[in-house]
């Protein structure tokens, strides 16, 4: 059974409330200064929160795997790329492959990957908070605000620095105000 740190799970809770603001403040940053902005707090951010104490993207979130991807991996495990597929994937409603199952089929009891050095692309690349050209992935980085800890604690940050005000905003703690209180 997974349990996610009590922390990680107050942080997602916010995010959830947080949306409407956090989505606000996106629009209002510099284009020029976002991926420096990023970068620093994925670092700050990832320098506190441990992926080992949550797996949340890992068990609710499934990667697109991409020919490489099932290449690779199934080379790993010694098995034909088909017999890859038929056993671990599917196609979703874009055509895509998906794994059939969540919590994905590789992450062990622990939170730990059993596939970690050959792991899909975007497991790789998740959260993608310290991308190039951020701006390009403000709504997925709205949707993962939701599902990784990271994230949510990387939009909090930079929108410290950068207050919205949001009249009657609702915060987790049942109070009401603006983000510049």
């Amino acid at each position: 059974m997974f349990v996610m740190n009590k922390i990680y799970k107050d942080l997602l809770e916010q995010a959830k409330i947080d949306l409407p603001a956090n989505k606000k403040m996106l629009k209002h940053l510099k284009k020029k200064n976002i991926d420096t902005l990023f970068q620093k707090y994925h670092e700050k951010v990832f320098e506190k929160i441990d992926c080992l104490d949550c797996a949340n993207c890992c068990i609710t979130t499934g990667p697109m795997l991409v020919d490489r991807d099932i290449a690779r991996i199934s080379k790993s495990l010694r098995i034909k790329p088909a017999v890859f597929e038929a056993n671990y994937l599917r196609r979703d409603e874009d055509g895509d492959w998906v794994f059939k199952t969540m919590p994905c089929p590789f992450l062990g009891s622990d939170n730990y990957c059993l596939i970690y050095e050959v792991r899909p692309k975007a497991c790789r690349e998740y959260p993608h908070t310290d991308s190039k050209n951020m701006y390009k992935l403000f709504d997925i980085t709205l949707t993962n605000s939701t599902i990784c800890p990271a994230v949510a604690l990387i939009l909090k940050e930079i929108r410290e620095i950068n207050p919205i005000k949001i009249k009657n905003e609702k915060r987790l703690d049942g109070s009401r105000g603006d983000y510049s209180d």
